[in-house]
């Protein structure tokens, strides 16, 4: 009769398993992804990094861009022909829009 006491150790293993599996701490949320690329000074490069954004969608935005006097927010960017609101919803959280820099310099 030692099956029975073997067979108890292995069906308590068996059933310990699981419980250190599930106490096996989760990975770290990854942190959230802050906006990095600015909409009023962006290259064509910098551009083209967003997704679904090519070389031609690139010119656009920076030619709407150029023709508006630069963005004032980023909504804007459906105004831009290949931009609807499905892209804007997938690139909203990597562009944001500042003033381009003074190129005079602000100086007295």
């Amino acid at each position: 009769m030692t099956i029975i006491p073997g067979a108890c150790v292995l069906f308590t293993l068996l059933l310990a398993a699981p419980a250190a599996v599930a106490q096996a701490p989760a990975p770290p949320a990854p942190p959230a992804q802050k906006p990095s690329i600015n909409l009023n000074t962006a290259t064509l490069d910098q551009l083209e990094t967003l997704p679904g954004i090519g070389r031609k969608t690139a010119e656009r935005i920076v030619e709407h861009r150029q023709k508006s006097g630069g963005f004032k927010k980023i909504e804007e960017l459906m105004n831009v022909k290949g931009i609807g609101e499905k892209s804007f919803l997938k690139i909203k959280p990597m562009v944001f829009v500042a003033p381009k820099p003074d190129k005079a310099g602000g100086g007295h």
